[in-house]
């Protein structure tokens, strides 16, 4: 009696998980260990996903346990890699598991580039292949109940997580297999079956007929809710509907049975053999409908041995009344079963490869902490070198300490001199002009780097929108427009960032040339510089003043906070802490990320004290500043005055300020051509992503005209054509009803033998078109061998094809087997006349004796169009 419905698995296509995932680690993480462990983490997933999806699997454990690990690793790298259409982009593509496909269409298939498709799909191969493990089962054994029972619950809760999540997880229609529909009627149906499991359990452990009747009741409520779900919808295997409804008959007829039992135990005879006879009633039924499918002999048997012992023992002993089935207590129901929740992780043997690979909630955090930690970095640093320019360009506008060190009047002052040293050590300016040059040829690389990656995107997006005008609806895709919005935005960002680079180039360039002549000055010996330098009269009656010794005093202290200054800047840049354990126990307490909230606290914390010292050393600048400004004052009120030590002192003001300018140029300069080599890779990376989601979506193009060639092939050649009425109407002038799909041949039950068809009537042909025949009976006519065929009439206006479809032939009886449906008469193609069937291509009237099967003994009227004459008519005698 026991037949099981088990759910076929979905086919995958072959897809290389390995290749994108390490690109994008790569990209992601720094090369060393932790670079080579992912990328072989992402082998092995491939590799897993080959074993799980890539070859048929065996009804067993091992099989089920291998799909549950593939699906288990695909939830724990969801989190930690970034899979869209846009980034990492990977397409599944996966075929309906009822859809058998057409000689030319192929069966129907969908492509996505999303993991959550991929893991509906995967999990509904744990479902289907749970469902064909539990129908393997030997039910005769403890064993083997429980197994059924545990893997048809499990079966249930998998298709119910589906039904729950498969339209989030998918951003377009599904396919009719994992539609919410389909997988909460698998999943009513493998919960019916685990709870007829238990049935089976407690009847095969006798346990009392009352509770038994209650499990019975229950599968019966669920197999008909299951029923009632598709009995409407064709979305599953027409084999399903007769089966369940085989089912609900058959544990509801168990019901009535062990019920009736408790009915004899409780000496209501009549009760029992109402429900007995309503159990008979419904085992008649699955023999008469569903024998084919499900074999009910022995409950048969076993429901009348008790029917007929009951109404014998009711007759001669008890004569209790027999009450109606409406009259009867409804029985109970006892559900021992659930649906297994999806609980990752589902495999007892799971372990995870990316295990050390942080979540992508988590690495989005820890750039932005980084991204913010720069920023608080950098505007320290800022501050600091905008005040020691501020001091630079007070000392140089003062001349000092040249202007105390100036003694003879006659040589170049010490200062001048360092300076002059370190610039030619740093090459002068040839270095600066070297750097200069390359410039715009970094500038250029960037940009058509950049134009390549746009360039990429237009071809494909116009492309896209080309076939979209061209198949319109048919289409079904992510517009290429919207799909590149973040790439667009990300390349407006970087033309941005490249069209300020050049604004700050052009501003290098004019500073470098308002200052070039005095910087190559500065490069020159210190005789030639000596030269350069006007001398004047000796200032020596201020030495050793007090004057000048306090100016020295505050110079040193002003020192002194410049040298603070560059250790604080690489004390900045070398402080490092790692957010990751941070955020990772947030994301484990909270189930989110405040990052913003976290990240202002742990910089607080960490970069406190330094922000602290910072502004020390900016205030304590503003107070030496002020105090050398006022004893310059002094200094110069002491200071003899004439034109010779004006323009002496006006030279060594400039060669300060040059030194100035070349120590920023020089460090402007060196941070451009570092910036446009660090874009260089960033534009890479934006040009393989751009590369990478193009040949993606190209792919996917091809897969989509390619189904799209198969739906065109699938579709009618030509449209309905009406036919001439004469094909329709017979020769009295009676229409028959127009009918709009073909009428099935009636069902066969058991035990009744086939009946052909009747005959239909011969036409009736007018007198006047008629004449008679020596070689006819009387009653009949013949046309003429020369007479030209009668043209035939038009169709009435405005009748539909419908109304005029030809009649079908009466055929041979085909045989039909319990259930199924029996020949079901098709419609002839358009322009096809049964009747006329081998006349035209002989030289004599086909013999009324030996007529092909189902073939009346009569033409049809002639089709128009042929130049042969109308055949004489012979009747069957």
């Amino acid at each position: 009696m026991t037949n099981f419905i088990s759910v076929q698995l979905k086919k995958a296509s072959e897809v290389d998980l390995a290749k994108p995932l390490c690109k994008f680690i790569q990209q992601s993480y720094p090369n060393g260990d932790a670079q080579a462990e992912h990328c072989r983490a992402a082998e092995e997933l491939s590799k897993l996903r080959k074993s799980a999806l890539g070859r048929p699997l065996d009804k067993h454990e091992s099989a089920l346990e291998t799909l549950l690990r593939y699906y288990d690793q695909l939830c724990s790298i969801e989190p930690k890699f970034p899979f869209s259409e846009n980034q990492v982009c990977v397409t599944f593509t996966w075929k309906d598991a009822f859809d058998k496909g057409s000689l030319f269409g192929g069966s129907v298939k969908l492509a996505l580039a999303s993991l959550g498709y991929e893991k509906t799909c995967v999990l509904f191969n744990c479902g289907a292949l749970a469902s064909q493990i539990a129908a393997e089962q030997n039910l005769d054994n403890d064993e083997g109940l429980k197994a059924a029972a545990k893997h048809y619950q499990f079966a249930s809760g998998a298709f119910q997580h589906i039904k729950d999540t498969v339209l989030s997880a998918l951003s377009r229609e599904p396919t009719v297999d994992i539609s919410p529909d389909t997988v909460g009627t698998l999943s009513l149906i493998m919960l019916a079956q685990a709870q007829e499991v238990f049935f089976l359990k407690a009847t095969r452990d006798k346990m009392k007929d009352g509770i038994i009747a209650k499990l019975a009741n229950q599968a019966a409520d669920y197999y008909g809710d299951a029923y009632k779900q598709c009995q409407y919808k064709d979305t599953l295997p027409k084999e399903v509907f007769p089966v369940l409804a085989a089912k609900h008959c058959i544990m509801q007829a168990n019901a009535e049975y062990h019920q009736s039992i408790l009915a004899k135990q409780q000496k209501k005879f009549g009760e029992e053999i109402g429900r007995l006879q309503h159990a008979a009633d419904l085992v008649k039924t699955v023999a008469s409908r569903y024998d084919e499918y499900i074999n009910v002999k022995d409950l048969v048997d076993k429901i009348n041995r008790a029917l007929t012992a009951a109404k014998k023992d009711n007759d001669f002993i008890y004569h209790d009344r027999v009450p109606d089935l409406k009259d009867l207590e409804p029985i109970g129901k006892a559900s021992l079963v659930k649906s297994t929740p999806v609980a990752v992780p589902l495999s007892q043997k799971f372990t995870d490869l990316f295990e050390k690979m942080v979540p992508l909630q988590v690495q989005q955090s820890v750039s932005v902490y980084n991204q913010r930690k720069a920023d608080l970095v950098n505007r320290l640093i800022a501050q600091m070198r905008e005040a020691t320019n501020l001091a630079n360009g007070v000392l140089a506008s003062l001349n000092l300490p040249a202007a105390i060190e100036d003694v003879s009047g006659d040589t170049v002052p010490q200062s001048i001199l360092n300076k002059s040293k370190a610039v030619i050590e740093q090459g002068g300016v040839q270095t600066i002009d070297q750097l200069i040059k390359d410039l715009p040829e970094l500038l250029q690389r960037n940009k058509e780097i950049l134009d390549e990656s746009l360039r990429l995107l237009d071809e494909e997006e116009t492309t896209d929108n080309e076939l979209r005008t061209k198949f319109k609806e048919r289409w079904q895709r992510t517009p290429s427009n919207d799909l590149y919005k973040p790439l667009r935005a990300e390349g407006a960002n970087f033309r941005n960032i490249l069209n300020k680079a050049v604004q700050a180039d052009g501003q290098v360039r004019e500073g470098y040339q308002s200052h070039r002549d005095t910087i190559a000055l500065l490069c020159k010996p210190e005789a030639e510089l000596n030269a350069a330098i006007p001398s004047a009269n000796p200032a020596k009656t201020l030495q050793g003043s007090e004057v000048v010794n306090v100016l020295k005093t505050l110079l040193a202290g002003l020192d002194e906070v410049k040298k603070e200054r560059e250790q604080l800047e690489n004390d900045l840049k070398s402080v490092n802490f790692d957010m990751t354990n941070k955020f990772l126990t947030a994301l484990a307490q909270d189930g989110a990320i405040n990052e913003e909230a976290i990240s202002v606290t742990e910089l607080d914390r960490i970069y406190g004290s330094y922000t602290q010292k910072v502004q020390e050393s900016l205030k304590k600048q503003e107070e030496l500043l002020k105090n050398i400004q006022n004893a310059h004052q002094d200094f110069s009120k002491m200071k003899q005055s004439n034109n010779e030590s004006n323009l002496r002192e006006e030279v060594l003001k400039n060669l300060a300020v040059a030194n100035d300018n070349f120590v920023e140029l020089l460090a402007n300069l060196k941070e451009g051509t570092k910036f446009y080599n660090e874009l260089t890779e960033i534009l890479l990376k934006f040009q393989n992503k751009c590369s990478d989601i193009v040949f993606a979506r190209k792919t996917e193009r091809d897969e989509l005209l390619k189904d799209l060639q198969q739906s065109i092939a699938r579709e009618p050649s030509a449209p309905s054509i009406p036919l001439p009425t004469y094909q329709t109407t017979p020769a009295g002038g009676s229409k028959p009803a127009a009918s709009s799909t073909p009428t099935p041949a009636p069902r066969t039950m058991v035990g009744t033998k086939p009946q052909p068809p009747a005959r239909p009537p011969p036409p009736v042909i007018s007198a006047a078109s008629s004449s008679p025949s020596a070689s006819a009976p009387s009653g009949t006519a013949t046309a003429p061998p020369s007479a030209p065929a009668a043209a035939p009439t038009p169709p009435a206006p405005g009748a539909s094809a419908s109304s005029t479809a030809p009649s079908q032939a009466q055929g041979p009886p085909y045989p039909t087997y319990p259930g199924y449906p029996g020949y079901c008469q098709m419609p002839m193609p358009i322009g096809y006349n049964p009747y006329m069937y081998g006349q035209y291509s002989l030289p004599y009237a086909p013999s009324p004796v030996f007529q092909n099967p189902g073939q009346p003994p009569y033409p049809a009227p002639q089709q128009p169009g042929y130049p042969f004459p109308q055949q004489p008519y012979f009747p069957q005698q």
